[in-house]
């Protein structure tokens, strides 16, 4: 029983500590639950091996997120979601968003250049440190839906026989 009063008492300690040197202006960018991802990232950062990319959204308002610099278009699209997801956490409480919809109906564009391709390096789009990307409307074409016309007019086709 006294070892766990040591661990808890240690605990509370670390803790208290983290967010003493989370309230350091100096440190108003690292998250106030940081994982070791996070904390990575920003080390990398400060020593020119990631990038910090403002992110225009349609409200006007802007979000940083920090990507490494090898970064794919799909790592900036995951940074996007969890900084998000953070912000909505902290001040709204648990709020879904559907990824799917927005990934969907909108793209990120820099330089006037649609960041389609998932697996596409970001540097390949002109994206540097301190740029910025924006969300703009996007609509699938009907080539990159899943299912043909074809298929749903047979499924559909198939409910309508009388057995």
């Amino acid at each position: 029983m006294e070892e766990y009063n040591k661990g808890s008492v240690k605990k509370a300690r670390l803790n208290s500590l983290l967010t003493t040197l989370l309230d350091d202006p100096i440190l108003s960018d690292v998250p106030k639950n940081p994982t070791l991802a996070d904390v990575d990232t920003l080390i990398s950062l400060e020593l020119g091996s990631a990038m910090r990319i403002s992110i225009l959204k349609l409200d006007g308002t802007t979000l940083d997120v920090t990507v490494m610099n090898s970064a794919t278009v799909k790592d900036l699209k995951l940074a996007i979601k969890k900084k998000v997801n953070d912000m909505e956490q902290s001040s709204m409480g648990h709020r879904h968003i559907s990824w799917k919809h927005v990934w969907t109906n909108y793209c990120l564009s820099c330089h006037n250049n649609k960041l389609l391709n998932d697996n596409e390096a970001l540097q390949n789009f002109g994206v540097r440190n301190n740029s910025q990307v924006e969300f703009v409307p996007y609509v699938t074409t009907k080539e990159s839906r899943t299912h043909s016309k074809r298929r749903k007019h047979r499924f559909f086709h198939g409910l309508n026989k009388r057995s």
